[in-house]
């Protein structure tokens, strides 16, 4: 599975200034998905978990997508 290795972090959005796009797969604060009311977007990172994120709880794949999958990040239709 290609996703195994891969860790998620929820962040607050107005964290975002401190990431430090270089350690995750994103590469921008344009890139990211942000949640319905904007206040949380999420990063990934694969390997040592970088320093800004030390404390925060690291999620995986099938837990990130399950989250996702919620009305705070998946408009109900």
């Amino acid at each position: 599975m290609a996703y195994e290795n891969r860790k998620y972090v929820i962040i607050e959005a107005s964290e975002v200034s401190g990431v430090d796009f270089s350690q995750v797969n994103e590469t921008s604060a344009s890139t990211l998905r942000y949640s319905l009311d904007e206040s949380q977007t999420f990063v990934k990172f694969e390997g040592d978990t970088p320093s800004f994120l030390n404390g925060k709880t690291a999620y995986t794949h099938g837990e990130i997508l399950a989250i996702l999958a919620g009305t705070d990040w998946t408009e109900e239709v």
